[in-house]
This record gives structure tokens, sequence and C-alpha cells, in this order.
């Protein structure tokens, strides 16, 4: 599916019928619009920036920690929706690396709390600087009326995420 399949006058699935049909087809497209999105960013970005390797899982933890610093295990498992032996080995993994630290939690001494270090910290900033430099010079490649469809749609997206259930408050 191009992006003329799904913009254009014949596009696949444009023309469904309304009901069910039309919300698969828009589910189906969504999914894989993120799908190709997410692989296109991740092989651009190893391409420009070879010294990107952070997994997404780790990633996705450093965003956490940098919003809310020290977190326990526990809160980082319920908030990532993963299981609290993944994190804890995630954890172990950015420790050794030296992206966070985890010591004991002051008010509960049988827990550990984990925080961002200094490393971390810049490594989530390079990261996040080299996927938005990437996709900005995406983005100068669309015309004006397509930046604008993708600001207006991304409200909306971030409702989804909610819905969705990836973002925990």
């Amino acid at each position: 599916m191009t992006a003329t399949d799904v913009t254009g006058a014949g596009a696949t699935g444009a023309t469904a019928d309304a009901g069910d049909t039309s919300r698969t087809t828009d589910a189906r497209m969504l999914t894989e619009a993120v799908t190709r999105l997410r692989r296109a960013l991740r092989v651009s970005i190893r391409t420009d920036y070879p010294w990107e390797q952070l997994p997404m899982a780790q990633v996705e933890l450093l965003q956490v920690l940098a919003e809310r610093s020290p977190a326990r295990v526990s809160d980082l498992a319920a908030r990532r929706h993963l299981a609290a032996s993944t994190v804890s080995g995630l954890i172990g993994q950015m420790t050794t690396a030296g992206l966070v630290a985890r010591t004991t939690d002051p008010d509960d001494r049988r827990a550990s709390a984990v925080t961002l270090t200094d490393r971390g910290r810049a490594q989530l900033d390079a990261w996040t600087e080299a996927h938005e430099r990437r996709l900005d010079a995406a983005l100068a490649t669309l015309d004006e009326d397509e930046r604008a469809a993708v600001r207006t749609a991304l409200p909306a997206l971030f409702r989804l995420a909610e819905r969705l259930g990836d973002v925990a408050d």
C-alpha cells in the first residue's frame, strides 16, 4: 500500500462501505502506516547514525525515567506494561552500560529505585535529537498540505495511543 493507495482516488479501502468495513480498513491502513514508519525510521537512523544502537525497550524506560526518576522497577514495569522480571533484566543491562543507577528505595529498604544517570540522559537526548533531525528532513520533502495533514493528525494519534493503553498515568 503506497501513499497514493491511501490518499488517491482509487485508494485501497478509501471507498470501502461505511460501518465495520471502514473501521477495519482504517485500522489496517493505520497498522501498515505505523509499521512502515517505525521500520523506515529505525533503518534510516542506523544508517545515518551508526552509533545509535539503543533497543526500543531501553529507550522507553529512559523516557519514563526522564519524566519520573527515581522509580521502582515495579512502577517502570507497570508504566510500560511489562513483567517486572523483564524490566529488571533491562535495568541490569542499562546499569552495566552506565545509563541508569540502581539504589535502595529510601521509602522501602526492601525495594530498589532506578535513576537516570547523566550518561543515560545524554544518550536519550542524542537518540531524540537524531530521530527529530531524521523526521524533520523527511517532513521537509512533503508539500505544505501533507505537512499540515500530519500536524492535524497528531492530537488524534496521541489520544489513540492513550486509548490503546500505551500511556499510563
